[in-house]
């Protein structure tokens, strides 16, 4: 496992140093809950392998409501008058937070097997290219909204890697995040003034003679290179202050510290998907219930990553790959098996929506102020194409968008009224401060219809 020090040591002179600057810009710009104001926090799932958009579809639709659904036409329905699908089912009691919207295309984003940064930036990643990321990912933007301690916090599962390695969220342009990517990691570099004050304060005396050592290079250096050199300086003072602040407030942190097994130990080699997947979320919810973030993207798996423990082939080591093309595990059928994926997933919402609406939060719970996010990283198949993008919502009472309790199918691509992943980006920024007039790339097929395609969904915006 590699501590921020050694991140730090071998990255802050080149790109990773850039990729800190602009999630610890406005760290600590007001105390949550001032005068009363409580943040918004944003929790983006992405899984692998697509979500089919009949999977997501409520079984006890009309015949009229299903036909429309199956030609992709547009449809609106409450959900407190229908079944949820199977899979979604552990958030029965929770149907008047959820929204499924269907009919977002992404065909400006990656798809086929993965997305990268693509689908949280709306551009073409050329396989994961640096030089192809745009601009900065839609998480990042709205972390800047609210500002914490850590601003926007990358959590991951993809590859199988564990410590600290490159995440998919962009904090710039041709900027890649990093991510934690196992829970015992992610809990002790966000609890680090906890459970080790004096490693914060190493990293502190090493980033003072780094803050030191790049400001004098930056007096002999002209153009991109002294911007580059100037960002990689500010980065440096925002993490020393933050490391600062976060030892005056370690006592209070205490409080929030998340407990994990001895199977996470390590990187967790030994732990199964399922164990791993709860660990992670309850640093996540630690995290949130802290104040260190606000705004958090999760990876909850990858193709190439073996999913283990799973209800039925609890003995096998599953291939989400092979999955797609229909190969079975342990006699249990593939379409089956993809089920239990996604019920895992659900049962980490499940925790998360109920752990914050057992939360004071001003005169409610820390959920009011919350939306949660799962969709597919590379839209609606296993070879993605693009068509459409199903995303799952969950959204407190204070949303800012008046959009829960219904099943929203938007009319298929290139016709009128047809929204992209960009459309709903940018529904998001405008709903929360940021007046953008549109986020990301446009589709071409709508381009050449001369359809519109930009701004807000404004059926969304309350």
């Amino acid at each position: 496992m590699h501590s921020r020090r050694d991140i730090l040591r071998t990255s802050v002179l080149g790109a990773g140093a850039m990729a800190l600057a602009p999630s610890f810009n406005q760290l600590f710009a007001a105390p949550a809950g001032a005068g009363g104001h409580f943040p918004k926090r944003f929790i983006f799932i992405r899984k692998s392998s697509g979500i089919r958009p009949l999977e997501v579809a409520l079984p006890s639709f009309s015949n009229r409501d299903r036909e429309l659904d199956r030609k992709k036409q547009a449809l609106e329905v409450d959900l407190d008058r229908h079944e949820l699908p199977e899979w979604l089912r552990g958030l029965d009691g929770h149907k008047e937070n959820m929204t499924i919207l269907q009919g977002l295309s992404a065909k400006m984003s990656e798809n086929v097997h993965f997305s990268f940064s693509s689908v949280m930036g709306c551009f073409k990643s050329n396989r994961n290219t640096l030089s192809a990321i745009k601009r900065t990912t839609v998480d990042f933007e709205l972390a800047k909204l609210f500002p914490s301690p850590f601003g926007h916090v990358e959590l991951s599962f993809a590859g199988g890697r564990s410590g600290i390695v490159s995440g998919y969220s962009a904090p710039a342009p041709q900027t890649r995040n990093y991510c934690y990517a196992d829970p015992e990691t992610a809990r002790n570099e966000l609890f680090k003034s906890v459970l080790n004050p004096d490693a914060v304060n190493s990293d502190n005396d090493m980033l003072s003679f780094l803050q030191s050592k790049e400001g004098l290079k930056g007096a002999r250096i002209g153009g991109h290179e002294k911007k580059r050199q100037e960002m990689q300086v500010e980065s440096i003072e925002s993490i020393r202050e933050r490391n600062k602040k976060l030892i005056k407030i370690s006592g209070s942190l205490a409080g929030h510290l998340p407990e994990l097994e001895p199977v996470h130990a390590n990187g967790g080699a030994n732990a199964s998907t399922p164990e791993k997947q709860a660990a992670m979320t309850d640093v996540l919810i630690a995290a949130l219930k802290a104040g260190l973030t606000n705004v958090v993207t999760y990876t909850i798996d990858d193709l190439g990553t073996p999913i283990t423990g799973l209800p039925g082939n609890e003995t096998d080591r599953v291939g989400i790959h092979p999955l797609g093309h229909d190969e079975a595990f342990g006699g249990v059928p593939a379409w089956k098996t993809r089920e239990q994926i996604r019920i895992s997933h659900v049962n980490q919402i499940k925790t998360i929506v109920e752990e914050l609406k057992k939360t004071p939060e001003g005169n409610g719970t820390m959920f009011d102020n919350t939306m949660i996010m799962y969709f597919p990283e590379n839209g609606e198949t296993h070879h993605g194409i693009g068509l459409e993008s199903p995303f799952v919502v969950m959204s407190g009472r204070n949303c800012n968008l008046d959009m829960a309790g219904r099943y929203v199918r938007l009319p298929v691509l290139g016709t009128e009224g047809h929204k992209t992943l960009g459309n709903w980006y940018t529904t998001l920024l405008n709903a929360h401060g940021n007046p953008i007039e549109h986020y990301g790339d446009l589709d071409l097929e709508m381009a050449r219809k001369k359809l519109p395609q930009t701004g807000a969904i404004r059926q969304f915006m309350a």
